[in-house]
Parts: structure tokens; sequence; C-alpha cells
């Protein structure tokens, strides 16, 4: 069977990972990587050594890659602001493209880069490799089916995303306005801030960001955040994250009317009421009578691909084998979420209603770019990232 050949743009700590973890050990069943692009001739000298390919060709121009008919699919794997650039000239090339998280900075841009998309009728996917996880898949599920009830509340607390100063100072473009457009929310965080919507299936109405920038780090942006939001039907929601906690916690928790789910340490526990809570609570003939619960250790099929199940999936999509698991419309959801909590930090907490005011959130943003404060670094290659995904592929 033909391989799908993917071109990786950027070979940093993630695109580095990609080419000498993942498709140099073969666990791309129908693909290849033929081509890397990289603007650093440091980086593409070390990648160079590291795989001793003489199959894979090597560009400083993107555009020149996506021109050379040497690869079928590209990887954009670049810091944040150039991923709307990328992805938009790779679809109106009809190329097609897997975008790193986060889609893009704001979600004015990651609309644009969605109707582009749909007009040159490219296939368009997003990295959003926590949705393979068993756990989540399966929270999802119960949750879809009715297993918890009406929604009464969503907590997560994610705070095991520690970094040090080194961390940082890695790269100019590092914890900065200008250079990342924002910190935790959408460096760290952007799959969890996905999950929170994606396993509900539903957005927040209102959100209200509590955002300290560089309480633990010398920073200009967000390392600690907590987030307040409120759904339709009355429900509210926490989520909070930092980069300054050790060891930190990752507990995440949602509550209904028939129940909760508990998700902790690679574990779902289904605490599940015999009756619906509100209904209980009209029928109970005394002050105290709790519905029974049953407390079970759901049981998941097990598989966690993470990136190379997102990857695999792509490339059989391409032939025809598979529906695509993650479209790039699914994208500006997390991206409206992340630009609503840091738009409420900036005004001290104010509630924003979403859909978030794109263009209140664009003018903001640029104020703190014009006087962003770009680092001097000694360029880098890649660090070891088979440890930062958050839970582990299986």
């Amino acid at each position: 069977m033909k391989k799908i050949r993917f071109g990786i743009v950027g070979v940093g700590n993630q695109g580095t990972y990609y080419a000498q973890s993942l498709f140099a050990e073969g666990q791309i069943e129908n693909g290849v990587v033929s081509a890397i692009c990289d603007i650093s001739d440091v980086k593409i000298a070390a990648i160079q050594e590291k795989l001793k390919d003489d199959s894979i060709q090597y560009f400083h121009d993107y555009k020149e890659m996506v021109q050379s008919g040497v690869c079928d699919v590209v990887l954009v794997e670049t810091p944040h602001y150039s991923h709307t650039e990328i992805v938009t000239y790779c679809l109106e090339n009809g190329m097609p493209v897997i975008c790193e998280k986060p889609a893009g900075v704001y979600t004015k841009e990651v609309r644009e880069m969605n109707e582009v998309a749909a007009r040159c009728n490219t296939k368009f996917g997003m990295m959003f490799n926590q949705r393979t996880n068993c756990v989540y898949r399966k929270m999802k599920e119960i949750i879809a089916e009715g297993g918890i009830g009406d929604l009464q509340r969503i907590t997560w607390i994610i705070t095991n995303w520690y970094r040090t100063q080194n961390y940082y100072d890695s790269g100019s473009w590092r914890a900065t306005w200008d250079g990342e457009g924002g910190g935790v929310l959408i460096n760290q965080s952007p799959h969890q801030i996905d999950l929170f919507q994606w396993i509900l299936g539903e957005m927040p109405k209102t959100v209200r960001g509590f955002c300290q920038y560089g309480k633990w780090h010398d920073i200009e942006v967000e390392d600690e955040v907590t987030a307040f939001v409120t759904y339709e039907n009355g429900a509210t929601g926490v989520f909070i994250t930092t980069t300054g906690e050790a060891p930190g916690t990752n507990r995440f928790e949602i509550s209904g009317t028939k129940g909760k789910l508990l998700c902790e340490n690679d574990k779902l526990i289904w605490y599940k009421n015999d009756r619906d809570a509100q209904e209980n609570s009209y029928s109970a003939d005394n002050g105290f009578t709790m519905p029974k619960c049953e407390v079970i250790e759901v049981e998941t099929d097990g598989k966690n691909p993470q990136h190379v199940g997102i990857l695999n999936n792509f490339a059989n999509s391409l032939l025809g084998l598979e529906e695509l698991f993650v479209d790039g419309k699914d994208g500006i959801n997390g991206v409206e979420l992340m630009n609503a909590i840091e738009l409420s930090g900036w005004k001290n907490g104010e509630e924003i209603t979403l859909p978030v005011n794109e263009d209140e959130y664009l003018a903001e943003l640029n104020k703190r770019r014009a006087t962003s404060r770009r680092k001097e670094t000694v360029e880098k290659v890649a660090a070891d990232m088979s440890n930062t995904f958050g839970s582990e592929k299986k």
C-alpha cells in the first residue's frame, strides 16, 4: 500500500519528537517523513545527524517544500503566530495539513483558516492527541448517553505543568506576548481546554478569568490561572492551572444529577446514583436521605495512542481507510475559551459572554505585543519531549 509522505515544518522540540521518535521508529503505519523544513541551519544540521536518512529532503522555506512535490501532507510545528500563514498557504495550494495546538493565537485567524479549508476543500486536521485517550473518550461517551444526568459542575485542577526559568529562556519567543501570544493557557493547557468543552459537548455561556502574570517566573505572560465558567442550564465550572507548582495535581471531575465522573491518575471512577438527585430531593420523606451510589472503576478499551493515533488516522483518512478523527474546525473552541479567559484576566476578572468579541480581544492583544520584550537567547537544538504530554501512550 502507498505510504503517505509527511513534510514537517519546524524541528524544535515537537517536530524533532515526531521525526525521531515516531516516524523513524516506524510507528506511523502508512506514513513516512519525506521532507523537513526549518529556517535554522543549526536545527537542520541537528536533525540530519539524528536521523541519518538520505531519503529525506531538507528545506529552509516551507513554500518551497510545499511546491517541491516531495510530500503529501504537512505537519506545522512552528511558533504559534506562524500557524495561520503556513496552514493557509498549504490549504490554498491543495496540500492537506495538520496543525499543532493551538490552531492560532486568536479566534479571528482560526475562523479564517477554516474558511479557507472549506473553500479549497482541502483536508485540515488538529493535533489534539489527548482526544485519543481512552479515559477521555469514555467520559464523553458516558455523558452523551446521559450517565450523569443534568450537568451541575465541572472542575479541572491541572497544575502539574511545572517549568523552570531555563525552559522559558530556551527560546526568544517563549512566554512573550509578541512571540507566543500567552503563557500557560496557550502553551501547556490547550489540550485540556479543548477537552473541557469536547467531553461535555458544549461551550460555557460566560467566563471569568483570574490570571497572574510572571508570578513564578521572569516572564511577561500568565503562569497561573483560575477560570470560572457558567453554562446555559446554570451549571458552573472551574479550571485551574499553573507552571509554578510542584509536584502539582491533575484531577478532573464532572458532576451531574445522576452522579459524577472522576479522572485522576489515569483512572476513571464513576459514582453512579440509583436515582436522579433532584427527583430524590423532592420525593424523600426526610431531610437527609441521599440516593444510593455505586462506585465503579470504569473499563475502557485501554487504547491511548496519542500523537501516533492522530498521525495514523490522518494518513488513513487520506487513503480512504478511516474517517478523520479531529477536523480543523474543532480548533476554534479551545482558542475561544483561552481568549475569553485571557480577556477577562486583562479586565480584572470581568465576566465575558461567549462568543468572545474578536475585535476587542485582538486590539487588547496587540497593545501588549507592542510593548513585548523579546529575549536574547542562544539557539538550542531540541529537548527530550517524551515525558511532557500529560498521559502515557498505549
